[in-house]
């Protein structure tokens, strides 16, 4: 029960209780008491504009430091607005962090001045993200649900993808978007009545936005859930430098195995980054042998376990 309503809230992160249930075969009021519980374990559905459909750039941060500045340095990122996820990993002296910007100015002013000033620091590399192979979204990590699935279901069709979408003309905002995108931000699944009040209009103009915005690819849902609660123990990072005449297929090829949450194009020594999560090492070891192993095209890979997530979406 519980699987099927987060798979149907991975489709569509504001599916109706009434659709769930039809599909899961319940009653509404149990899809409702389930969402409840499930919240208290932490889940949330987080509304996220898509960067590259509002002229905004992601970037990819691995920032290695000393390791007893790593929690400083990386709690310093998470109180930042622009950062959407961070983590430790490698020894807790690697952070992996996810940076949005609106521009040349403010990338500059982190990359070029911030950090670079940031004490016991020892490297930065900076990837530019380039294409997303997984569902549209803003963050680096997207789920961390390892039964994401492609097609209909239960929460109806799911958002529109990054590579049928022209992402080529910036989709401009007006002040109501802003205020409804920080509504769903707090709370994707808010009310229609809910989001009107913030935004000063009737609930009939806010659907009309939201449709809007989700037709055009300018706002996606993404749903948070702690893997653990589900037996999933390990996250990892990893790192391909795949051919480049074989970018596009590898790419969508790790965006429809379950254990991806986040794959992407990027810049960089490693062309290709993931983000997978798995039972524990026994199945990393099997998803790299025998998934990773078949895919002609793979030049190298690297790995990067996830010790802790310091933030995780906007929070």
């Amino acid at each position: 029960m519980d699987q099927g309503l987060l798979r149907a809230l991975q489709l569509d992160g504001r599916a109706a209780f009434s659709r769930i249930a039809r599909q899961l075969g319940v009653s509404e009021r149990t899809v409702g008491r389930r969402y409840g519980a499930l919240r208290a374990l932490g889940l949330r559905v987080v509304g996220q504009p898509v960067p590259a459909r509002l002229g905004m750039t992601c970037w990819l941060l691995r920032i290695q430091c000393t390791p007893d500045s790593a929690g400083t340095i990386a709690g310093a990122l998470a109180r930042r607005a622009d950062t959407s996820w961070i983590s430790l990993a490698s020894g807790g002296t690697e952070l992996y962090c996810a940076v949005t910007t609106p521009g040349p100015h403010e990338r500059d002013a982190l990359l070029l001045d911030k950090l670079p000033r940031t004490p016991h620091l020892v490297q930065i590399s900076a990837h530019c993200l380039l294409r997303l192979f997984t569902d549209i979204t803003s963050t680096w990590y997207a789920t961390g649900i390892p039964f994401r699935r492609r097609g209909t279901g239960a929460g109806g069709a799911p958002p529109p993808r990054c590579d049928v979408i022209d992402l080529t003309a910036p989709l401009g905002l007006d002040d109501i978007d802003h205020v409804l995108v920080a509504a769903l931000a707090e709370d994707g699944r808010a009310g229609l009545p809910e989001l009107a009040a913030a935004a000063g209009c009737s609930p009939s103009s806010i659907q009309r936005r939201l449709q809007r915005l989700r037709s055009q690819g300018a706002l996606g849902f993404c749903v948070d859930f702690a893997p653990r609660h589900l037996g999933y123990h390990l996250m990892t990072h990893l790192w391909l430098r795949v051919a480049p005449g074989e970018l596009s297929a590898i790419g969508r090829a790790l965006a429809s195995h379950p254990e991806i949450a986040f794959a992407a194009a990027t810049t960089g020594p490693h062309n290709l980054v993931a983000s997978g999560v798995f039972r524990g090492d026994h199945d990393l070891y099997d998803y790299l042998d025998r998934r990773i192993g078949s895919l002609a095209g793979v030049q190298a890979i690297v790995t990067a376990p996830i010790l802790r997530e310091v933030k995780r979406l906007t929070r």
